[in-house]
């Protein structure tokens, strides 16, 4: 009985999906992006610290330069999107409903080994997990409107992210260009401000939006504020002999930077 109950619970949940999205790659039911997220978990976690339990660090230096570069032009190239498919194009920053039109503004949103166990933080690999299963059901149910703000900014942040990541990356002749690394961490903690501020105004307006989102949004901001702010005290900065706090790295997205 409960096992038919829970099923027509998931039935009813999909009824209310987007219909222009069913034939979309990997769209028409959740379990696929639930796959590849347990086993992201899996590798980070288990099988790839066990595979290099015995080996020496692998050389990816080139590898991490142009991989870096390209997360800079896609993070640009999305940022670009959700600016041009709303933001900056009409969209409201107070209530903005989600428009399951097939016009073409509505349309466009949808086109929108090395070994350092210390990188692999519980927010990283919290992120990177939780992050993919959201946007899953964030295309299903509510592609556009109110809820893709935190994108706009998200993308913007990544662009920063990356491209500080790329330089970084191109070890220490560029150090000198770094300078301003200590301030990619207060740069996300300002987005999930932010995001908080912008997702909190639903309660208090009328808005075509479902508050189911805007309840998932609002928290997920919320946990990434406290745990990059409990980040951000842990590992940036640390009790120096004269008592005052000294910077040790920069923290971007769950990774730690080294000076």
């Amino acid at each position: 009985m409960g096992e038919i109950s829970v099923f027509r619970l998931f039935d009813s949940i999909m009824e209310k999906a987007d219909p222009r999205v069913e034939d979309y790659l990997m769209m028409s039911t959740p379990w696929p992006s639930l796959i590849i997220c347990a086993v992201y978990i899996w590798l980070v976690v288990s099988a790839l610290p066990r595979f290099m339990e015995h080996r020496k660090p692998f050389e990816i230096r080139n590898l991490m330069i142009v991989y870096n570069f390209a997360m800079v032009l896609l993070s640009g190239y999305i940022f670009m999107e959700f600016a041009l498919s709303g933001w900056f194009a009409g969209y409201s920053y107070g209530c903005q409903p989600v428009d399951y039109s097939k016009t073409d503004q509505a349309m466009r949103v949808f086109f929108v080994l090395r070994k350092k166990y210390n990188q692999v933080t519980f927010l990283h690999v919290f992120h990177h997990s939780v992050m993919p299963c959201s946007w899953w059901f964030g295309v299903k149910f509510v592609p556009g409107g109110f809820g893709t703000f935190h994108a706009l900014l998200n993308s913007l942040i990544h662009f920063i992210m990356y491209f500080y990541y790329g330089l970084a990356a191109f070890g220490p002749r560029f150090q000198k260009y770094l300078w301003w690394k200590r301030y990619m961490t207060t740069m996300q903690m300002i987005q999930f401000v932010l995001v908080c501020l912008h997702t909190s105004q639903l309660f208090f307006i009328e808005c075509n939006y479902p508050m189911t989102f805007a309840y998932w949004i609002g928290s997920y901001a919320v946990i990434f504020l406290i745990m990059f702010a409990d980040f951000y005290k842990k590992a940036y900065k640390k009790p120096a002999a004269n008592g005052k706090a000294d910077t040790n790295g920069a923290i971007t997205n769950g990774v730690k930077k080294a000076n």
